[in-house]
């Protein structure tokens, strides 16, 4: 295969970004449809987390195009911004989740089926690890930590996705509703980690990337 110019390793960056926050998108909607429609609480929370995931990525793809335009991998106004705003949304879902999964567990609630979230989190697997081998390929090529982070970002997704299939196929296989408000719960754990993280980056803690997505 003829040696890719650092140009064209920065364009296929950005086209992995820009593929990342369309994924995330329709993810996002599928995940909040199906996790409404069958009153899965682990799928809806995974599908909210998709949205916001959807801003961080915009600020990958903006610092890509920032970078390989005038060099340096530090971040600008913009990109703070996103992770202040990411940061806070991941706080708001933290909150949402525990308090539903903590009704939930009282109510003993059970939903309709996790066949969705089974199919989704697969999916994602599928994609996150696609994500992670390309972005490693290509920070490594360019030795930069900022691509090199962002696929520590979609690894850390990943296990996102492992929980909401464990959740979901536990669920299926021994009917304990239960499962699903901890599958909630787990992925609020998450969320939580991921604000922290994206406030830590926005106030220069962490100059690594800009992307909120730090689930690991």
């Amino acid at each position: 295969m003829k040696e890719q110019t650092p140009s064209q390793l920065y364009a296929r960056a950005r086209y992995l970004a820009l593929f990342t926050v369309i994924y995330n998108i329709v993810e996002g909607l599928v995940s909040v449809w199906a996790g409404a429609a069958d009153e899965t609480l682990a799928l809806f929370g995974f599908g909210v987390d998709s949205f916001i995931e959807v801003i961080s990525a915009v600020g990958v793809w903006h610092m890509l195009r920032r970078i390989s335009a005038n060099g340096g991998e530090t971040r600008d106004e913009f990109e703070r911004r996103a992770l202040r705003i990411t940061g806070g949304a991941f706080y708001l879902l933290t909150i949402g989740l525990l308090l539903s999964a903590v009704v939930s567990l009282q109510q003993q609630h059970k939903p309709e089926t996790t066949l969705w979230g089974i199919a989704v989190s697969l999916f994602s697997i599928s994609f996150m690890w696609y994500l992670i081998r390309q972005k490693t390929k290509v920070g490594t090529a360019l030795n930069s930590p900022a691509i090199l982070a962002d696929a520590a970002c979609s690894r850390a997704c990943l296990y996102l996705s492992l929980v909401l299939m464990l959740s979901s196929a536990g669920y299926e296989l021994t009917g304990i509703g239960s499962l699903d408000a901890i599958g909630a719960l787990l992925i609020a754990w998450l969320a939580f980690r991921e604000g922290r993280e994206s406030f830590g980056k926005a106030q220069g803690l962490n100059c690594s990337c800009s992307c909120s997505c730090s689930k690991s």
